[in-house]
Formats: C-alpha cells, structure tokens, sequence
C-alpha cells in the first residue's frame, strides 16, 4: 500500500510537471509568433485551466508521496 502511494504520487507528479512544462510551451509559442495583444491574452486563457489542472495533479502527488513517506 505504502509502495502505491509512494510511486504512485511520484508518477502524478511528473504527469503534472509535463503539463506544466506542455502550458508554458504553449504561452512561449503563442508569444514568439508575435501575435497582438488580445490574441495573447486569448491564448493565455486558454492555457490556464491546463496549468491549474497541472499544479492540481502536482499537488496531489506532492502530497501522496509525504504521507507515504511519513507512513513507513
């Protein structure tokens, strides 16, 4: 059980951390095509449920590994 939570947690940090990066990937290339100010802001709205489903998901298994931890 403790083994789950402990490679569990780590596995949904990195799928967080992917997206994450995948979010920011996605502002960095809307920035460089050098689009106006409103279709940057656009396309930054709709990174954003992407990145906070990201940090969700990081701390979720931030959070999964310390209690695994803290349980052995």
């Amino acid at each position: 059980m403790i083994f789950v939570l402990v490679w569990g947690g780590a596995a949904l940090s990195i799928f967080g951390l992917i997206g994450l990066l995948f979010s920011m990937y996605k502002v960095a290339l809307a920035k460089k095509k050098g689009s106006s100010d409103e279709e940057l802001r656009e396309s930054i709205q709709a990174a954003m449920p992407l990145n906070l489903a990201s940090l969700f998901l990081s701390v979720l298994g931030l959070m999964s590994v310390t209690i695994g931890v803290l349980v052995t």
